[in-house]
């Protein structure tokens, strides 16, 4: 009988982790009708969350980047392929929905790119309000409040503030309506004539 070569380990190693793998994708498959990358299979968003001193019942993807300091309330959802950025200050406040490939940036690096390096790097905190709704796509620049019940529309990019119970959409993002909800929660979003839009 010959010695075990490193490349049979590695072989029979593959072949235990495919089996993991089609385990995995079968039962999420089967329990929650998702399809899903092996390490989203493998990682708990909700431990991950609270590894990061997250609120309770927030959940992160494994595949979302996290730099500097970011607070985020409770039962706040954020997306896969999602950047944050706390180098400046990040706050996202409780029961946020924080959408696939949502960027939020606390720096700029703009003025020490085109000063040859001469120039540091700007910060300024962001935050962003509770039960805000940030759609997927969307960019968020350093120094920008989003107040509550806010909803930012698809790939829209973020470089002034925007009230609480707004709408905001484009590029750059403007106010185009309102949210208004009442007391049994339910919700209205109301859209302002081109006219009367504020800029």
């Amino acid at each position: 009988m010959g010695e075990t070569t490193a490349d049979d380990l590695f072989e029979s190693k593959v072949a235990e982790l495919r089996e993991l793998y089609h385990s995995l994708r079968d039962e999420m498959r089967r329990k929650w009708d998702r399809d899903l990358p092996l390490e989203e299979l493998l990682f708990d968003r909700w431990e991950r969350a609270k590894h990061l001193g997250f609120g309770e019942g927030t959940s992160i993807f494994h595949n979302s980047y996290v730099y500097g300091k970011v607070i985020v309330g409770r039962e706040t959802w954020i997306g896969p392929f999602t950047f944050l950025d706390g180098s400046g200050g990040l706050e996202i406040g409780d029961h946020c929905n924080i959408s696939a490939g949502v960027q939020i940036y606390t720096h700029s690096t703009v003025k020490r790119a085109v000063s040859g390096g001469k120039a540091e790097p700007e910060r300024a905190p962001v935050k962003i309000g509770n039960c805000c709704y940030i759609a997927p796509g969307v960019i968020i620049s350093k120094g920008v409040t989003i107040g509550d019940h806010a909803v930012i529309g698809a790939s829209a990019f973020v470089n002034r503030d925007i009230p609480a119970f707004s709408v905001g959409v484009g590029v750059p993002c403007r106010v185009t309506g309102k949210v208004e909800l009442n007391e049994a929660g339910e919700v209205s979003i109301t859209y302002q004539e081109r006219s009367k839009r504020m800029y």
